[in-house]
Order: structure tokens, then C-alpha cells, then sequence
């Protein structure tokens, strides 16, 4: 089936097989069937006829007779067997006198036998007559054979003639075609086929010898071309060369004979690794390893010179694939980068060094940490990372300048390589970060020692222009491969460690453990909320009443922000305010609560008696800009609230910022007409020296004293009661009001109104409620006795 006349002839073939026999086949049958039709019809009429002809014989008992009958109709074409009985059972004549196989007879034909007697016509008995199977072809006269036969003999002439058309007309010009191909192949000379007709076979053969013209002559000019090429490639003042697929030098140019110092007939069939310097042969032939850019390859190698001297040598490589007859080569161009390569490294070396504590820099840190990662997985042995963080630097940065914190970073800087062994790691990754890495078999414990003697070590004081300053560090430790699986992750982890350092209280040492990453994340999906809910609205101000405890009648109310996520209701706002704090997104929540909770308020200021309550704010420290005063009146007139009825919370962490942008801010609020409340009043440090220093007009009490006041412990409220006294004396000499915060229990608000404390809010009166709860909960308070309005409260 490989020759175009052996497909012709199976097409011939299978056309005929497809086609012409299936009719054939189905005119055989159809003939057949009707033969058959036509015989057992004749039997029927032979049979019915016969029929009459038996019916005296059978009534005589007329043995004779009746058997010369059978014996006629057996005679007859087709029929295997004949059996005559009569209806007594006295005469059964069959012939042949045993039946055949039923399955031999290709029909059955049975009739009833009557005679017409004087009585009537009665039945006398059966005739039965079988037809025997036949051949095909056995059923067919002479005549239709014939017709079968010149059929035969058409299909068989048509055939011979098309595969002799086929043989003239395609197959012998296509093996001139082919016997010109390959003349040109095996003698090289281009070669013309003799063939001259006017069919696509003639067509054909111009074709391929106009090709065969063209071809000629572009080889002629091919040759031309390449011995120009040769002339070019050896003359160009660039050190090109040629390798092979077994990287043997194949061509070099004139130049890099020149260059090198090497004779031609000393390099050519040489391998070019031959020539690179020992520690840089793998490099070379690995130069394929990391892909090509545009099918150029690029590689950087230190190669020997015939005199013995070495030169950094930039090799940009173009190859050409392997095809029928021809192996692959490679063109490549050598540039002499020596110099540029000194000045890379040293370029290098300045990336990767802080210029300060000539340190690695966080870039330098990075590809060291990828290096020993690497070597950890291949000797097995853990590595330590410690991310270290001064706790203080901030404030002397910002107080005593930059350079002085920059004479602190070196100084400590100094204690930490005193600390670490020669081959340990040690980086300033920006500010006053650090990372130090350790590698060894007991690498925890030894973190954790050298974390701890640094620690230490700061405990003496650093002298910088003369004075002394104290400085601590937080630190974190990780270590690879327990806590992290990549480089990335280790230096993570660390961080996430330092962090925890930090919450816990600074100046120490902290191992991380996986509850720290459940933190982190934690943290990030609550970033991720206040960022979403700054977008969509989801913050909104709750309101808590503040009562007057002597009247029972609501005096003002307490803003207090609130994140309601869609999916997961009210998140606590703790969490949500510091890490807001942490991030600077504070000041963004805190516009949005101001501006919600002043148009509450002047929504509450349209009911009875509620006219002049006031609305308590809470402020962050971050939010004490400049332009907070203006920003308060824009809001205030445009809802038409007095400045008199706005109250600024503060903590007592404002104040201890000791900021003379605070201390102005508070002063411009208070000329505004603002009051200015201090929070959770008696829990810190100093905060009766801010009664005395801050415009203060109301005095918070701290939950925990209200709580306190009906405690189990007789001496806990024996000293309680004492407190929330002093505090109220203090402040009331001082012309501040007082409010106690956290009243839960009847009792609590007896014994504050029995202290001529004013004012109140707790659970006991309501909790922070949306404006729409609010404005239901706030008909409680409209009952004229103060204990119905407490009973009514709770």
C-alpha cells in the first residue's frame, strides 16, 4: 500500500466491495425470493388440483390409484415428499416412504381431501406436500445465469481499464518525477523530469523543473553568500567564536585570536570548557539551565588567556538547532568585562551594606538567609533567626535628633557583635530593626542565651553627647525548620514574635509559638474589617444614657463606637480601637463616629425635656490635630448643636503626650464653648496634676471603683467608698462635675447619690443603644419619681 498504483487499485477494489456487491448480493436475494413465491405458488394450485383427483380413490379405498398419484406429485420439481392419509387410518401413503428432517424443507403445504357423495360432501382425508431447500443459484434458469455471467464480465473489463488508464496517464509520469528527485539527491546536480502533457500531470513536471531552475541558482548564490559571511565573521573586531553540540570550538574570529593570545589550529576542536577557569566550567555548562531570552543565551565566566592571565568575560550565545545532515552550532559573542565586573562587586557590596553600621542591609539579609536556608536542609541542622527591635529609639530620634540616633544605633550595634560568634549573621533591615541568624545543632537554646546577655547588655546606660540615655529591646526568635518551612516565613515569624514581646511588656526575650500566627491573623482579618467598614458604612455610633442620679432624668449621653460587620454582628470595639490606633485608620473612625453621634444628638434634641443633654465623645490621641477644632464647629453649625453641649473624653494617655499640640488643641476646644471630661479618672499615674495643668470640667469615675463600692469584701469597700469620696471632693473644689461609670446594681446608685455624686451610667440604667433603641428606651426616664425612674431604668 506504499505505491499511489496499489492505493488506486484498493480504492477500485473497496468501491466495488462497498457499492456494487451489496446490490449484486441484494438482487440475488430479491430474484431468489421470488423464484421461491413462484414455486410454492404452483405447488398450491398442483396440490388443490390433485385434491379432487384423490378424493373417489380415497372413498373407494382405491390403493392403487392413490399411490400412482403420489408417486406423480413427487415427480415434480422442488418437492422432497408427498403422504396421502384418509380420515379412518386405513390408507398412509407417503413417498418416499420416510419423511425428511423438518428442518430440510423450506415449506409445507396441506389441504383437506372431500368427495361428493350421495350423502353430502364429506372430508375423506389430508394431502401434504413438502418443498425442499434449494442452492442459490439452483433456483435460477440458464437465462438469468447468463445475464449474472456478462455482468460478472462488464465489472471485471471496467476494472482492468482504469488500472491501465491509472498506469498511463499518472503512474509513469510520477516515476519519471521520482527518479529526478532522486538523481538530484545522490548526484547533487539539479535534475529535470522529461514529461510534456497538457493535464495537472504535465503541470506538475513544469513546475518542478522551473523549482529545480530557481534552486540552482540560489544555491549559487547561497555559496556566494557564505563565503562573504566567513570573510565577515573573521574580520569583525569582536571576539566571536563557534561550538558545536559537544561544545568544541568550531570557528573563531581574527579578534579573539588577537584578544586571547591563542593560535588558530591551538583552539579549534578544542572544548571551550578547556579555557574556562576550573571553579567556572560547571557555570558555563549549566549556562542553558535557567532558559534564553529571545534564544539568546547569557553567561558570565572568568576564562584563561594564553599568558596565563584571567579575565571576567561576558558570553551572549546564540544556538542553532540540529536538522537532517547537519549537527547544531552555536554563534557566541566574548566581551572582556573585567573592569565592569570590579565595579559590579564593589556596586554589590554597597547594596547590600547599611552605611551607617556597616551592617548587612535588609537586601544583603535577605539572599544570606536564602544561602543558609539551603545549607540547613543540606547538613540538617536548624537556624535560628532573632529579630530584635529597641524599644525607646523612637523618642530619642525625635527629642535629641537624628544624630544622635544614629550614634545609638552604632553603639548598639558594638554590644550586639559582642554577643555573637564569627560566623554568625547580623543585619540593621531598617530603623531600629535588627535580625541576626545562628546556625548551629543546639540553635534554640543558643538564641535564646544571646537574646538574653543582649538584653542584658543595654541595662547599662549608652552616653550619647555627653549624657546618659537607657534603651531596651524587644526580641523574637524562630526557628527553621520548627517554626517555618521558608525563608520568608522565618523572618516572619520572628517579627511576630517581637510583636508579642511588645504587648507583653517590652525589654525581653519571646520564642514564637503558633498561637502567635492565630493572633496575626486574627488581627489582619480586623484590619480588613475596618478598612471594609470605612468603605461601606459599617460604623456606627451607640449612645448611653447619662442620668442625673438625684433627679433620674437623662443629662446627656456617652458616643461610643461600634463595628456592625454584616456577617458577624457587633465586634468588640477594644480590639478594633487599638489596632485602628496602630495602623492610623483612627482618625478616620473617629470623624465618622463624631459626625454620627452629633446628628443623633440633634435628632434626640427634638423631644421633650431633651433639648439641652449633652453628647460625650471619646477622642484617641491620634485624632488631636490642629484642625479638630474646626472641623467640631463645621459639624455643630451645621446641625445646629451649641458647642456648651459637646463634651471631649480624654485619658489619661492623651495628656501623658506632654504635646504642645495637645495642650493647644484642648485650649482652642474649650474656647470654642467645648467642655472637656477626663476618663477612667484614678487609674493612672498622675491624674491629679492634669486637674490642675488641663482646662478639666468633668471627672470620670473609673467602673472598677463603682463596681468595688458593693463588693463581697467589707475592707474592698470600706477603701472604695473612701476613694470615690476623695475623688469627688477633689474634683468638686476643683469646680469639676462628677459622673460614676459602671452602675450595675440598685445599690451602687444608692450609695453614689448618698456621696452627692451627679451624675450616672451603667447597665443598671442602659446599655449603648442604636438612636432607634434609644429613642423607645428613653421614655423610661420620663417618670417625675426618682425610684419609678430607677425601677424604670433597669
Amino acid at each position: 500500500m506504499h505505491s499511489v498504483e496499489s492505493r488506486f487499485i484498493a480504492i477500485v477494489i473497496g468501491a466495488l466491495l462497498v457499492f456494487v456487491a451489496p446490490l449484486f448480493v441484494l438482487f440475488l436475494i430479491l430474484s431468489s425470493d421470488r423464484v421461491a413465491r413462484e414455486r410454492l405458488l404452483n405447488t398450491e394450485v398442483l396440490l388443490k388440483a390433485n385434491v379432487q383427483a384423490l378424493g373417489k380413490p380415497l372413498w373407494d379405498l382405491d390403493q392403487e390409484s392413490i399411490d400412482q398419484i403420489v408417486t406423480d406429485l413427487q415427480a415434480e420439481a422442488g418437492i422432497s415428499f408427498v403422504a396421502v392419509r384418509d380420515t379412518s387410518g386405513a390408507i398412509d401413503v407417503r413417498k418416499p416412504a420416510r419423511a425428511p428432517d423438518p428442518d430440510e424443507a423450506r415449506s409445507i403445504v396441506k389441504a383437506d381431501i372431500l368427495y361428493k357423495a350421495s350423502a353430502g360432501i364429506k372430508n375423506v382425508g389430508t394431502a401434504e406436500i413438502w418443498l425442499g431447500k434449494e442452492g442459490l443459484f439452483s433456483r435460477f434458469t440458464k437465462d438469468e445465469i447468463s445475464i449474472f455471467v456478462i455482468f460478472f464480465f462488464a465489472v471485471a473489463t471496467l476494472f482492468t481499464a482504469a488500472i491501465i488508464g491509472n498506469r498511463i496517464t499518472i503512474i509513469r509520469p510520477l516515476m519519471r518525477l521520482t527518479g529526478a528527485i532522486e538523481a538530484t539527491r545522490r548526484l547533487g546536480s539539479r535534475h529535470h523530469v522529461d514529461w510534456t502533457s497538457n493535464d495537472e500531470m504535465g503541470a506538475l513536471a513544469h513546475n518542478f523543473n522551473e523549482m529545480q531552475s530557481k534552486l540552482e541558482r540560489e544555491e549559487k548564490e547561497l555559496k556566494l553568500a557564505h563565503a562573504r559571511a566567513t570573510d565577515i565573521y573573521s574580520l569583525t573586531p569582536a571576539m566571536l567564536f563557534s561550538i558545536d553540540g559537544q561544545n568544541r570550538i568550531t570557528a573563531v574570529s581574527d579578534y579573539w585570536l588577537t584578544a586571547t593570545g591563542y593560535r588558530r589550529e591551538q583552539v579549534i576542536g578544542q572544548e571551550f570548557t578547556d579555557f574556562v577557569a576550573d571553579e567556572w566550567r560547571e557555570t558555563y555548562r549549566n549556562r542553558h539551565a535557567n532558559g534564553t531570552d529571545g534564544g539568546i543565551c547569557e553567561v558570565t565566566v572568568r576564562f584563561r588567556c594564553a599568558d596565563h592571565s584571567v579575565i571576567d568575560v561576558l558570553i551572549l550565545e546564540t544556538e542553532t538547532g540540529a536538522s537532517s545532515g547537519r549537527q547544531a552550532l552555536s554563534l557566541s559573542v566574548m566581551t572582556d568585562v573585567t573592569d565592569l565586573k570590579e565595579a559590579e562587586n564593589r556596586n554589590h557590596h554597597q547594596a547590600i551594606t547599611d552605611h551607617l553600621t556597616g551592617l548587612l542591609n535588609r537586601q544583603g539579609f535577605e539572599s544570606v538567609l536564602d544561602r543558609m536556608i539551603g545549607d540547613a536542609d543540606r547538613l540538617g541542622q536548624p537556624l535560628a533567626c532573632l529579630f530584635v527591635d529597641l524599644d525607646r529609639f523612637k523618642w530619642i530620634n525625635d527629642n535629641l535628633g537624628h544624630a544622635a540616633g544614629d550614634d545609638v544605633l552604632c553603639q548598639v550595634t558594638m554590644r550586639l557583635r559582642r554577643q555573637l560568634r564569627t560566623d554568625d549573621v547580623i543585619a540593621r533591615l531598617g530603623g531600629d530593626e535588627f535580625a541576626i541568624l545562628l546556625f548551629s545543632p543546639n540553635a534554640h537554646q543558643l538564641a535564646l542565651d544571646i537574646g538574653e546577655r543582649f538584653v542584658a547588655s543595654l541595662r547599662s546606660p549608652l552616653v550619647v553627647g555627653g549624657a546618659e540615655f537607657h534603651v531596651s529591646a524587644s526580641i523574637g526568635v524562630a526557628i527553621y525548620p520548627d517554626h517555618a518551612s521558608t525563608a520568608a516565613a522565618l523572618l516572619q515569624k520572628s517579627d511576630m514574635a517581637m510583636y508579642a514581646r511588645k504587648r507583653s511588656g517590652k525589654n525581653g526575650i519571646q520564642l514564637f509559638d503558633n498561637n502567635m500566627v492565630e493572633s496575626a491573623r486574627k488581627r489582619l482579618e480586623t484590619e480588613q474589617f475596618i478598612d471594609q467598614g470605612l468603605r461601606e458604612d459599617w460604623f456606627t455610633a451607640h449612645l448611653q444614657p447619662i442620668v442625673s442620679l438625684s433627679a433620674g432624668r437623662v443629662a446627656g449621653f456617652e458616643a461610643l463606637m461600634r463595628l456592625n460587620h454584616p456577617e458577624y454582628g457587633l465586634l468588640p470595639p477594644a480590639e478594633i480601637v487599638g489596632i485602628a490606633e496602630e495602623n492610623g485608620s483612627i482618625g478616620r473612625i473617629g470623624d465618622c463616629i463624631l459626625a454620627k453621634s452629633i446628628a443623633s444628638l440633634a435628632v434626640i434634641s427634638k423631644l421633650d425635656d431633651l433639648a439641652d443633654t449633652y453628647l460625650a465623645v471619646n477622642f484617641s490621641p491620634l485624632q488631636f490635630e490642629p484642625t479638630l477644632p474646626s472641623r467640631l464647629a463645621a459639624l455643630l453649625l451645621e446641625t445646629g448643636i451649641t458647642p456648651s453641649r459637646i463634651v471631649v473624653e480624654i485619658t489619661e494617655a492623651v495628656l501623658m503626650l506632654d504635646s504642645p499640640v495637645v495642650q493647644e488643641v484642648l485650649d482652642a476646644l474649650s474656647e470654642l464653648g467645648c467642655r472637656i471630661a477626663l476618663d477612667d479618672f484614678g487609674t493612672g499615674y498622675s491624674s491629679l496634676s492634669y486637674l490642675n495643668r488641663f482646662p478639666v470640667d468633668i471627672v470620670k469615675i473609673d467602673q472598677s471603683f463603682t463596681r468595688s463600692l458593693s463588693s463581697d469584701q467589707p475592707d474592698v469597700r470600706r477603701k472604695s467608698r473612701m476613694l470615690v469620696e476623695g475623688i469627688r471632693t477633689i474634683s468638686h473644689q476643683m469646680g469639676c462635675a462628677v459622673v460614676a461609670e459602671g452602675i450595675e446594681t440598685t445599690e451602687q446608685w444608692d450609695i453614689l447619690q448618698a456621696m452627692d455624686i451627679e451624675f450616672g451610667q451603667g447597665y443598671l440604667l442602659s446599655r449603648p443603644l442604636p438612636l432607634a433603641a434609644l429613642l423607645e428606651k428613653l421614655d423610661d426616664f420620663a417618670m417625675p419619681d426618682a425610684p419609678g425612674r430607677r425601677a424604670a431604668a433597669s
